[in-house]
């Protein structure tokens, strides 16, 4: 009994000391390993335990494990935009202030500007939905359509019908539906569309038999490419609920762009790899010259849990970094990393004007809560915050300088930021960045500035609450 005793200790010993190395070794946030390490060796049961179930990073690797089977089968495929005619911007060229900006994106994701493009936004369902719509009716060879959510309401459902139309042409159709988005609605989607022949798959779907319980390995992208020429992406699903002029029960405003130009062969691409990444065939669309059709620069900013770097995350604290008049952000959901929040800090401190917009009811209570446990520092420092006025607002953008639009399916929280597979444009345009800064000014001004002494005033339960919920933020 002795010996098993000590035996029993031994193997607690090397748990212990095996978890507390582990994560020494893994965390890349010093705080983290610190608080892990701290706790293996406090409980050399129960710490390590929890380290296993919590600590450890198994969405990157899944998803890393995923790509390296993706990148096997197809290790002898070119690049799906090699065949596309170049149409990439000398940096040399640009304004003073595109240079500046440009610089970041060129250095963090290795890709140039491309030129050329027409990026229009489309407000909510009610401009966004029929442009979709009648671009799929007017298709002549292909559709690719991904998308988070497509509900079977009466939207849903012209949309299925449309795309149902289409494959009747002999139009080359494929619709890929994140498979946890989906459950948001009864039928589910993609059961519709197979019923009516629509060649559609789930992206990553959970499931008990095999075992396949990948909650946090999301494809959040919207993209919409209809014939190589004509894109839509952004950050709005497909729901009744954002078409305001039908008014739904619980009605969401949203922002969606029509793009049109070289950009658009971009979104098709990623559609390209997500559908190989997902169903392992591979897609290959005629190669089809994109006339300019505009002066828009854009770059595409592909990020997920699958890339050994946080490109997002590094883009836009590099951004804003480098602005040097005027930051505005609108986001459903904010709870970013706290690198992220001292560049906005600094960005205020070296006379930045910062503006964020954010929902003043919040479809997500405890994301709201938590959100307002971080807000005091940035009012400390003079970060202009209000809170918008229903319907809850789902729109994901950032404007810089006057003249950098970032937008996509991104929002400014852990789970946009490093667990799910998102899309975004950044777009170097004055003309687009005005109109935008003058739909942020008109809903500013309709907003409710949130102020310290406001913050100062919760009740010890509701700061309590606020506090708890935040500790939770990396997992909202």
């Amino acid at each position: 009994m002795h010996v098993l005793n000590w035996l029993g200790l031994v193997l607690l010993a090397v748990l212990a000391l095996g978890a507390a190395g582990h994560a020494l070794l893994r965390k890349s946030d010093s705080r983290s390993a610190l608080g892990w390490v701290a706790v293996c060796l406090t409980f050399p049961l129960a710490g390590p335990i929890l380290y296993i179930l919590f600590g450890v990073n198994r969405v990157r690797r899944s998803a890393s494990r995923m790509r390296k089977e993706v990148d096997a089968l197809s290790e002898n495929r070119p690049p799906a935009s090699a065949s596309y005619p170049s149409a990439a911007v000398n940096p040399t060229v640009l304004h003073h202030a595109f240079q500046r900006l440009e610089r970041v994106g060129r250095n963090i994701l290795g890709a140039e500007l491309v030129g050329g493009n027409c990026v229009e936004p489309l407000f909510n369902g009610d401009e966004a939905y029929p442009a979709m719509l009648r671009a799929m009716d007017e298709a002549r060879h292909s559709i690719y359509l991904a998308t988070y959510i497509l509900d079977t309401d009466t939207q849903g459902l012209r949309f299925i019908d449309a795309l149902a139309r289409a494959v009747q042409r002999g139009v080359e159709v494929r619709v890929l539906i994140d498979g946890v988005g989906e459950k948001y609605s009864w039928p589910h989607a993609s059961r519709l569309l197979k019923k009516k022949g629509v060649p559609t798959r789930l992206f990553i779907p959970p499931h008990l038999f095999p075992p396949n319980l990948h909650l946090n390995l999301r494809n959040h992208r919207k993209i919409l490419v209809v014939d190589g020429r004509l894109g839509f992406t952004g950050g709005m699903n497909i729901s009744q609920k954002h078409v305001l002029g039908a008014r739904p029960l619980w009605p969401v405003t949203d922002l969606h762009f029509i793009v049109r130009g070289p950009v658009a062969n971009l979104l098709q691409d990623t559609f390209v790899d997500d559908w190989f990444f997902a169903t392992k065939e591979r897609l290959e669309p005629p190669v089809l010259f994109t006339e300019p059709t505009g002066d828009c620069l854009c770059r595409t900013v592909v990020d997920g849990p699958n890339f050994a770097e946080d490109y997002l995350m590094t883009l836009l604290t590099g951004i804003i970094s480098a602005s040097t008049s005027s930051i505005k952000i609108m986001t459903p959901y904010f709870l970013p990393p706290r690198t992220l929040l001292s560049a906005l800090t600094s960005a205020r401190y070296r006379g930045v004007n910062v503006e964020i917009l954010l929902p003043g009811r919040n479809n997500l209570p405890f994301v709201h809560w938590a959100t307002r446990h971080i807000l005091e520092d940035l009012l400390r420092a003079g970060i202009k915050i209000s809170f918008q006025p229903a319907p809850f607002c789902h729109t994901k953008l950032m404007l810089v300088d006057g003249c950098y639009v970032h937008l996509g399916s991104a929002n400014l929280d852990s789970r946009s930021l490093r667990l799910n597979f998102e899309l975004t444009l950044e777009v170097l345009d004055q003309h687009l960045a005005i109109q935008l800064t003058r739909h942020f000014n008109s809903i500013m001004a309709k907003s409710r500035p949130v102020t310290r002494q406001e913050l100062q005033g919760r009740s010890l339960p509701a700061r309590l609450r606020d506090a708890f919920f935040w500790l939770f933020s990396p997992y909202l």
